[in-house]
């Protein structure tokens, strides 16, 4: 999906927030904003994915205002939580279904968003999300293509839940590519939580998105690393978790079939895909 000018206020309303996690100095994170205000109009006249840019407008913000990382305190809150929560609904998630439905219900830990508010009582919003299931369900079909599988992670906290994801598709005698984020943007699970959470001994091949440690959302053609790219060519399915992933994959060709996990959380996606905002999906696309 292109960049839209309804998504410029969401993406600098963002930006402060991460600015005010790492600074308490406003007029740091003022002119930190202004100029990140200033690319982001800069950019808007390419015509390249709302990742792409959005990529680039977050990792200038967190080099001005001087912080690597300033999600890392909520990360770690959100893997714990997660966490906290699986321990409790594991026994109830056997089926594929039930797993990938655990796994977008677990996509809500997003702070990419401005008109998405995380839950504070995730525990209660997983049971009442559990019972009213998905919006858009083609998980029997998401199965029967998964023999190869490239699995596109998002957030942490909901990389608790791809976890049993990969195990059972594992366990049915799939070839797994889990891929996380080249380095550390808003709350997205990089290599250093998968490692966490042990991907390495699950799945067959644990990857990221872009090369030399670039923080970057989505899929950018121009970054990925050679083991990835040789994993979607043989990929039977792309499973992928999130919007950001799915703004870049809609805009690429000659893919597999791709299976979008993910919780609708803005109108631009809303309306690409045709569910309203709040929607649980797990849609394929062929």
């Amino acid at each position: 999906m292109l960049f839209s000018d309804e998504c410029f206020t969401c993406l600098i309303t963002r930006v402060e927030y991460e600015c005010r996690l790492a600074s308490q100095n406003d007029s740091h994170i003022e002119s930190t904003v202004l100029a990140c205000e200033a690319l982001l109009r800069t950019l808007q006249r390419e015509e390249c994915p709302s990742p792409v840019i959005a990529s680039r407008i977050h990792r200038l913000a967190c080099r001005l205002i001087g912080s690597a990382d300033p999600y890392a305190r909520l990360k770690r809150a959100n893997n714990d939580d997660a966490l906290a929560v699986m321990r409790r609904v594991a026994p109830s998630l056997k089926t594929f279904h039930d797993l990938c439905l655990g796994a977008v219900i677990a996509n809500t830990l997003d702070y990419g968003s401005a008109k998405h508010h995380v839950t504070n009582d995730l525990a209660g919003f997983f049971a009442r999300e559990f019972a009213s299931g998905f919006t858009i369900d083609h998980t029997a079909r998401i199965e029967q293509r998964a023999a190869r599988v490239v699995y596109l992670a998002d957030n942490c906290g909901e990389i608790v839940f791809d976890r049993p994801v990969v195990e059972y598709l594992k366990n049915q005698g799939a070839h797994v590519t889990f891929v996380v984020r080249g380095g550390p943007i808003l709350n997205d699970a990089t290599l250093d939580d998968a490692l966490h959470f042990g991907f390495k001994s699950i799945a067959d091949l644990l990857t990221v998105n872009a090369g030399d440690g670039v923080a970057e959302l989505g899929l950018n053609p121009a970054l990925l690393p050679a083991d990835l790219a040789e994993a979607l060519e043989r990929a039977t399915i792309i499973i992928s978790k999130g919007m950001a992933n799915y703004e870049s994959l809609v805009t690429m060709k000659d893919l597999p079939p791709v299976a979008y996990l993910m919780s609708v959380k803005c109108d631009p996606i809303a309306r690409s895909i045709g569910a309203p905002p709040g929607s649980k999906v797990a849609l394929f696309v062929e």
